[in-house]
């Protein structure tokens, strides 16, 4: 009776008008940047940062998080009709959609993508509601040593599922940890790092680095690739709605990817991106008839678009019942709430109900308005592909300055923006993916608080990280995966995966 009383006040926060049109707003946000490549949710939501200040927690994280998992819907558009991902989590539905398309199949293409969306989005929002609430009560026995090392685990998983090299994934968790130093020590209040610079006292500015490397560095990155050959089936789009026997063909594939999905996308690195991966992978072991699939196969839509959807939602409970983000966008929606002055975790969610279990109930409502985007509206998507990049960039660049200097009314803000985003593009330059810097950089202050914490309780005791039991169970499984990437033959898959 719990979960329904819950569920009830969820709904009661998540119906109001405001967060209704909110949450409309952040998937139509999300759609639209999934339709036009080159975007993507980490870069919408640090622009959208700023925004977020003068709403209240509970809507300005239902618009977030319909951004994120409205995303995921709308760059299956593109790959499908395209043969470009919109957004990287669709890259494997690029295979069999565009296949299918070319064979003047793309309207059940498109159909099946927002159906298996909706069925693993909505089975994915119960699986939240149901695991975080006990999950969220193991979290509050945990001790400052339990923390510390939770967020090592995530780190070092996030360091092995990242795509590119593992020396340029540590390099940045590296960075990302530096970066959070910088400002007032937490304990003594003494200023460090700012190299005289009055300013930096309270810290870098997270909106200003997480625009910087996902908004401005972006646009740059992408100012300079050639355009792609947009070739847009429009003709042979047709009758969107699957027939009876592609529904009958994909029921399996769909509950595969969803469960797969799910489960993953709770993993620090995990998320959207390697649920479709894993659940393309998957299918192609256990569907009949696998060589159909790279030719057309539905089942090669329907399993990775319900694995990515499933992932996105998923991977909202290790942020919203340990604090700790399991993949960038995560870590910019824990960058929202500390603006609001929230820390996410078990506490959150005991003194703030109303947050968490609003944020829940408009996954569902959320997953709905995108069914009713996707399906009548492919038409209008399809227009959307049309437009110049040369015509958003001015916008994106316009509005990350306006967002940045509108949260402290500070100059100095702005110059932080120029150095981050000079910093991101030498980045993306040299191969290095910014997204393990992000993680560094919001758990780095909790990791060193905890730790401190840990270690005036034992004082000064550091074998206190080993006698307690979940905190050596943590870092042995961090050992591990670490153990486990430096075997030869593990690395070498690891690199054809990441290839492929």
């Amino acid at each position: 009776m719990d979960i329904l009383s819950n569920l009830a006040l969820g709904f009661g926060v998540a119906v109001t008008l405001q967060n209704l049109a909110y949450c409309f707003i952040g998937v139509f946000l999300g759609t639209l940047i999934g339709v036009l490549p080159g975007i993507g949710p980490v870069a919408t939501v640090a622009m959208l940062l700023p925004l977020t200040f003068n709403l209240n927690p509970a809507t300005a994280m239902i618009m977030l998080a319909g951004i994120y998992y409205g995303a995921q819907y709308g760059g299956s558009t593109t790959a499908i009709l395209v043969n470009i991902p919109g957004e990287s989590s669709s890259v494997v539905t690029t295979i069999d959609g565009h296949a299918m398309a070319k064979q003047g199949r793309a309207g059940p293409a498109l159909g099946i993508a927002a159906i298996a969306s909706f069925v693993a989005g909505s089975i994915a929002t119960l699986v939240v509601a149901l695991f975080s609430p006990p999950l969220a009560e193991i979290a509050l026995k945990f001790q400052p040593a339990d923390y510390f090392s939770l967020m090592v685990f995530g780190l070092v998983g996030a360091v092995v599922l990242a795509r590119g090299s593992i020396r340029k994934a540590v390099a940045m968790v590296v960075l990302g940890l530096l970066l959070g130093l910088v400002g007032s020590d937490v304990n003594s209040g003494v200023i460090r790092f700012t190299f005289g610079i009055p300013a930096l006292a309270e810290g870098i500015s997270f909106a200003a680095l997480a625009m910087g490397m996902f908004g401005v560095a972006e646009v740059i990155y992408n100012l300079e690739q050639r355009a792609a050959e947009r070739q847009v089936v429009v003709g042979g789009i047709g009758r969107v709605m699957p027939s009876l026997a592609d529904l009958r063909q994909c029921i399996w594939s769909v509950a595969r990817g969803t469960g797969l999905g799910s489960l993953l996308g709770i993993l620090p690195g995990g998320g959207a991106l390697l649920s479709s991966f894993a659940a393309y992978t998957v299918e192609k072991k256990v569907a009949r008839a696998p060589k159909n699939f790279g030719d057309g196969d539905i089942r090669g839509v329907a399993a990775p678009e319900a694995a990515n959807n499933a992932g996105a939602q998923t991977s909202f409970i290790p942020m919203l019942t340990l604090g700790v983000p399991s993949n960038p966008t995560m870590a910019l929606m824990i960058g929202a709430l500390m603006i609001q002055g929230i820390q996410p975790g078990p506490q959150a969610m005991l003194q703030r109900p109303e947050l968490f279990w609003g944020i829940v109930a408009s996954m569902w409502i959320g997953n709905l308005f995108l069914l009713l985007l996707n399906l009548p509206l492919v038409g209008l998507w399809v227009r959307l592909l049309a437009v110049p990049y040369r015509l958003l960039f001015p916008a994106i660049l316009m509005f990350c300055c306006i967002g940045v200097y509108s949260i402290n009314n500070n100059p100095f803000d702005l110059f932080q923006l120029v150095v981050f985003s000079a910093l991101g593009y030498v980045l993306l330059k040299l191969g290095c993916e910014p997204a393990p810097l992000i993680l560094g950089l919001v758990l780095g202050p909790m990791m060193e608080e905890y730790l401190r914490r840990a270690l005036l309780i034992s004082l000064g005791d550091p074998m206190v990280l080993i006698t307690s039991p979940l905190s050596a169970a943590f870092l042995m499984a961090a050992l591990a995966l670490l153990v486990s990437i430096a075997i030869p033959a593990i690395r070498t898959q690891r690199e054809v995966a990441m290839k492929e």
